[in-house]
């Protein structure tokens, strides 16, 4: 089946079969590997992207139930070529270590910004409790959603 899509403001097509992932067609079908594939059962956030808006985990969406709908990865938050504020403050705040889990981290950061643009430490917390970061850095990502917060973007 032919899925159609609007992948960080671009119009884009695929062909799929009816049980894959949308992970699985962002990453091999429409390059874009900023998603992570890990757990592919929602439990990690590594593969968080924004389906119309709404934080997702790609793996447990199909990617026949995006069709029609607009989403956004990890590649697309900045604007003309640059860093969105939240992927400044993870890299001016180090909030990285093996950075796999970094970009689920940002795209989940972003979303719980745009829901509450000045958010408390409680509500970031809370908002950010399906990604997990096995390296640990989870007091430096905290920083920089601090940091962000009151950039929601647009």
């Amino acid at each position: 089946m032919r899925v159609e899509l609007t992948v960080n403001g671009e119009r884009r097509e695929a062909d799929v079969w009816s049980g894959e992932s949308l992970l699985y067609v962002l990453r091999e079908r429409l390059g874009l590997p900023g998603a992570k594939n890990a757990c592919e059962q929602g439990e990690c956030g590594s593969c968080s992207v924004l389906l119309d808006g709404r934080l997702v985990c790609a793996c447990l969406v199909l990617a026949a139930q995006a069709d029609g709908h607009e989403l956004v990865t990890v590649e697309g938050l900045g604007e003309d070529g640059g860093l969105h504020p939240v992927q400044e403050a993870f890299a001016e705040t180090g909030a990285v270590q093996c950075g796999f889990c970094t970009p689920g981290f940002v795209v989940a950061t972003v979303a719980v910004l745009e829901k509450h643009p000045n958010a408390t430490r409680e509500q970031i917390s809370k908002g950010l409790d399906g990604n997990i970061c096995r390296c640990g850095t989870f007091v430096r990502i905290m920083e920089a959603a601090m940091k962000a917060k009151g950039v929601a973007r647009g």
